[in-house]
């Protein structure tokens, strides 16, 4: 992960000592559990506490020597220990260290994300409420189509990425698992119990069956899950790009004092935060499949995967907390302009009324398929000549057989479209029931 985008504290859990660190903890809660059992003599945990040490570059070297860094980091960690040194990794394989650390640094990276979506649903629950009833043009394959509620749109985000935060809970609490079944999974040289003691003790569940390795499909659940929920960000980010164009202008990002939008021109502020956060969601979406080609490995295990996950699980969750941060800042400081909204409506020449002139000509007896014909002709004539629709229904002689001036004129209120706004933030904020 390139460090422009990495933020703390999630990028320190995947630092190299992090992770030597944890291979150290899942090794001591081993340790324990053998003790705990009277498998070896009491004290050895201590002992081994006290004199393990995580010299990095002390790992590197060696490393540099084996050609395997679990061994490196064994060979560095035992070299200033007595007899007990024996116990360290006893009946473990290196996958049973590497695999349970990862599940450790996955639910970490996990609850951080959480709490970075938790805060920006509720900016997003915050500016929603604010802008319930305003109203705004709400577009169909970007046409004008009908009035809507700019809080709505927000709420629309808001309970998507709280669906986001559900999946993702459950993801992580899926990846919340260990192994320390041995070299092919058979506990041949380690028992069960043993395993859950000490996966117990580092807030873990054994995997039901293992290979040597904790099956990948839980990983790529999580990918998926973490796609998801970036491909939501990206949305929100996509409405707020366009709106932000120059001829609608209905928003716009936060711009700070002394900050600058072009090298050349001067006048220019650009959505640089969602065009960003688009390009994220690209390379997050993209991962997911590096994540199910992980899945397939040859019999009890090979390495294939290894080299992959070095770099998607940190870019991945680097990536998603980064723009779960940077939305929540974005939704807090959106400048909203409801005048520009107001003054939009004037572009369609309020056409985005004719499904309301339709319906209340059937109300009146007219049948729909005559109704639609009549207000699509005026529609398409108002389209090509420029005339105002409302003007056109005004006058229209055929329409005032159904409907009177008064009647007709009530028909072009954009609040009406709002009436049933209420009902949907109080469905929304009582978990969609």
């Amino acid at each position: 992960m390139i460090e422009r985008y990495a933020l703390s504290p999630l990028k320190d859990l995947w630092e190299l000592r992090a992770q030597y660190e944890r291979w150290l903890e899942v090794e001591l809660a081993v340790v324990a559990a053998y003790e705990k059992t009277g498998l070896v003599p009491q004290g050895t945990h201590d002992k081994i506490a006290s004199s393990a040490r995580v010299d990095l570059d002390s790992i590197l070297k060696i490393e540099s020597e084996v050609d395997h860094d679990v061994i490196a980091f064994i060979k560095s960690v035992t070299q200033n220990m007595g007899d007990e040194a024996r116990y360290f990794h006893l009946g473990l394989t290196s996958s049973d260290v590497v695999d349970t650390a990862l599940s450790l640094a996955i639910t970490e990276s996990g609850k951080l994300i959480i709490h970075a979506l938790e805060k920006l649903s509720e900016a997003l629950k915050e500016r929603a409420v604010a802008y319930k009833d305003v109203v705004c043009m709400g577009r169909t394959h970007g046409v004008h189509a009908e009035p809507t509620s700019f809080g709505l749109k927000l709420l629309s985000f808001y309970v998507e990425i709280k669906r986001a935060i559900d999946r993702l809970k459950k993801a992580t609490e899926n990846c919340a698992v260990g192994k320390l079944s041995g070299a092919v999974g058979n506990y041949a040289n380690i028992s069960l119990e043993i395993e859950k003691i000490a996966l117990t003790e580092l807030g873990l569940k054994p995997t039901v069956v293992s290979t040597q390795v904790i099956p990948r499909d839980v990983h790529a659940e999580f990918f998926t899950v973490l796609a998801i929920a970036a491909s939501s960000i990206e949305r929100m980010a996509t409405e707020f790009r366009h709106l932000q164009k120059t001829e609608v202008l209905e928003v716009q990002e936060p711009f700070r004092e002394g900050q600058r939008g072009s090298s050349a021109m001067p006048h220019k502020k650009n959505p640089i935060i969602c065009e960003r956060l688009t390009g994220m969601a690209r390379i997050v979406r993209s991962y997911v499949l590096a994540s199910l080609e992980n899945i397939s490995l040859w019999h009890e295990r090979d390495i294939s995967h290894s080299s992959v996950e070095r770099i998607i699980f940190p870019d991945a969750t680097m990536l998603l907390y980064y723009m779960a941060e940077r939305s929540a800042y974005l939704v807090s400081n959106l400048v909203v302009y409801p005048d520009r909204m107001r003054e939009n409506f004037k572009a369609s020449r309020n056409l985005v009324f004719s499904q309301r002139v339709m319906l209340s000509l059937v109300d009146r007896g007219m049948s729909r398929e005559d109704a639609y014909q009549l207000v699509q002709r005026l529609s398409m004539n108002c389209w090509n000549s420029g005339l105002d629709f409302k003007e056109v229904v005004l006058s229209n002689e055929e329409i005032a057989q159904y409907l009177d001036s008064e009647e007709a004129i009530r028909l072009f209120e954009p609040e009406y479209y709002l009436r049933n706004v209420g009902q949907i933030f109080e469905r929304a904020f009582d978990g969609g029931n």
